[in-house]
């Protein structure tokens, strides 16, 4: 078996969960990733919160002052930064579908979904192409906001992540992909579970890893009580594994995970049992065609 990288998803950006040690202050969110680091990611998966309360951020400062956090102390770690806020749609009404609700639409310009990547140049970033029911909305990526991204990143030399929710992603890679809007090189992502989404089955899994690219890096991971089983699925279709508190904060059923750290030893243990080795930062920047 090909060595695995792990990824670590710190804090996401959904309501937060009842746990004691769920991060959202900027230095517990940077501690997290460190110490996800020190357990064996390789990558670590970066949202950041109000510091104050909790909710989802997406504010420059934010982001500059998680980012600046981890690379004090570890320069090594590959950062994964999200561009996903920005694109949620919410109508007012049934009566007014046309008309947004202001206090939950968020809809950004393609420049603003990347400003604080284009201002901190992680290594990466994350790109959501779905457009699909969510969250009672509608995630919305069409190709004149995505595509814009795409080129723009690719301008800067930060790799993107594919991320695909659902069959159709798919078929909308390829076209960006054939226009040069994102490179021929992307890794992938396969989010399973969502409601309205791929289902956390081995047979979606499966099915994900036979419409990219031949060749191509991909993780494929499953939302709450899926994470661990499509953690496995993932390893023994020849990818690569993503943990942490953005998509369960559980072991298992009813056993809190104390830590994103904690959640990277299982998934590292998972990859030995299966007679695979886990990859060190450096492997994994080899493999993805980043600078060291």
């Amino acid at each position: 078996m090909a060595k695995t990288f792990i990824t670590c998803a710190i804090t996401g950006a959904s309501p937060m969960p009842k746990h004691p040690n769920f991060p959202f202050r900027p230095e517990h969110v940077a501690q997290e990733a460190l110490d996800a680091a020190a357990a064996g990611a390789s990558i670590i998966h970066v949202h950041v919160r109000n510091g104050a309360d909790g909710t989802p951020s997406q504010e420059l400062e934010d982001y500059r002052k998680v980012v600046g956090l981890i690379r004090e102390k570890n320069t090594d770690v590959i950062l994964n930064v999200t561009t996903g806020p920005g694109c949620m749609w919410f109508p007012k009404s049934a009566e007014e579908p046309a008309v947004p609700d202001m206090e939950k639409t968020l809809m950004f310009t393609a420049e603003r979904r990347i400003e604080h990547i284009l201002e901190l140049k992680p290594d990466m970033c994350t790109l959501d192409i779905c457009t699909m029911n969510l969250w009672g909305g509608i995630a919305m990526n069409l190709e004149m906001i995505v595509g814009k991204m795409g080129t723009m990143l690719q301008d800067a030399g930060v790799l993107t992540e594919i991320e695909c929710f659902e069959a159709g992603d798919f078929v909308f890679a390829d076209d960006l992909m054939a226009k040069g809007l994102i490179p021929k090189n992307s890794p992938f992502t396969f989010v399973l579970g969502t409601k309205y989404g791929l289902p956390a089955t081995p047979e979606a899994m499966m099915y994900s890893r036979n419409q990219i690219p031949r060749g191509a890096h991909f993780t494929g991971f499953g939302v709450s009580r899926h994470s661990f089983p499509m953690a496995a699925q993932s390893v023994l279709l020849g990818g690569h594994m993503r943990v942490g508190f953005e998509d369960t904060i559980y072991l298992r059923k009813g056993v809190l995970a104390n830590s994103n750290a904690e959640l990277v030893e299982w998934g590292a243990d998972i990859v030995n049992k299966l007679g695979g080795e886990v990859a060190t930062p450096g492997e994994t920047r080899e493999m993805l065609g980043l600078k060291g």
